[in-house]
């Protein structure tokens, strides 16, 4: 009977111990990947959780133009404004070719709520006038990147009630906007 116990128990320990060397394992080698690491990177500087950060590109284009001074009809590190910063990251994150205004792109998407946009979508705000005036990229949690015209190219919450009272609706380009211009 002793001999029973001890070799279950053997074999229980055994088991244990395999099953938390498969785990450091797996730590060890997502911890090693790039990708992971960035992520993590990305997540504690731009305030996003990481499970949102699917988009490494993206963030780091928006990384390399935090700070970038506002210039309206600007295009350049010099100075940019909020839709040539739009249409910046749609060129070079995502190989789409958007237009240049903000009222324009606004007729490229599907309209979406706040609670129904994913990371990578448009986000609209009508500032102090019956039409849009800015656009965003949104990056989850309540999160999005633009460029302020008095803080240049920031990452902003939509809560804040700066852009909560001025939100007008987020945005997601039409498939059949995206076929239209890679036709072109």
């Amino acid at each position: 009977m002793i001999k029973k116990f001890l070799l279950s128990s053997a074999i229980v320990l055994c088991a244990v111990l395999a099953l938390n060397a498969q785990t450091k394992t797996k730590e060890t080698s997502k911890l090693e990947d790039p990708d992971n690491l960035a992520s993590q990177y990305f997540s504690q500087v731009m305030g996003v959780a990481v499970d949102a950060t699917s988009n490494i590109k993206l963030y780091k284009f928006i990384y390399e133009w935090i700070g970038t001074p506002y210039r309206f009809g600007g295009n350049t590190e010099k100075g940019i404004d909020c839709s040539a910063f739009t249409k910046a990251i749609y060129d070079k994150v995502f190989n789409t070719t958007i237009l240049r205004n903000s009222r324009d792109i606004f007729s490229m998407v599907n309209p979406l709520p706040k609670d129904e946009l994913k990371e990578g979508d448009l986000v609209f705000f009508k500032i102090k006038s019956r039409s849009i005036t800015h656009i965003g990229i949104y990056l989850g949690d309540n999160r999005f990147a633009h460029a302020s015209s008095t803080r240049g190219v920031v990452i902003s919450n939509l809560n804040e009630p700066y852009y909560s009272r001025y939100f007008y609706k987020g945005g997601r380009i039409l498939e059949g906007v995206k076929n239209d211009l890679m036709e072109e």
